[in-house]
């Protein structure tokens, strides 16, 4: 069994997930947009086509996946959760820290704690939460 985090978005998922995909060294495995449904009477409110219904992203032998809201139903941000990423490598760390950062906004700087070699918490532009954790090893 593996956990996997699903992000939601107000149109953006793409962008994001591009993004993502830039960060982490991934690899996007699946797109698939509202206009996609391949049931004859779907009703996608106009202007929603090109939205995202499924985005896969895989990244080593984890997937991150994601979609954007869906169309008749209002966005209402990503509050009360956050994706972590645990390293082996702290200068991994702190690249992946760095560049999520990038138009996001740093909530706990990527330096030493007692529970890890380095630790940082930033919430990127899209409004995603990231926990980067490279644990102590002994």
């Amino acid at each position: 069994m593996k956990i996997n985090s699903y992000l939601t978005f107000d149109g953006n998922c793409e962008e994001a997930f591009n993004f993502y995909a830039q960060c982490l060294g991934g690899k996007i495995e699946g797109l698939m947009r509202f206009a996609d449904i391949p049931c004859e009477d779907a009703q996608i409110p106009p202007g929603s086509e090109e939205r995202i219904m499924h985005m896969r992203l895989l990244v080593g032998d984890q997937v991150l996946m994601g979609s954007d809201s869906c169309p008749m139903q209002p966005y209402e941000g990503i509050k009360g959760n956050s994706v972590a990423l645990n390293l082996d490598c702290t200068d991994e760390g702190e690249r992946i820290f760095n560049a999520l950062a990038k138009g996001g906004t740093i909530e706990m700087p990527f330096e030493k704690t007692f529970w890890a070699t380095r630790f940082g918490s930033v919430k990127d532009r899209f409004g995603v939460p990231w926990l980067i954790n490279c644990e102590v090893t002994e």
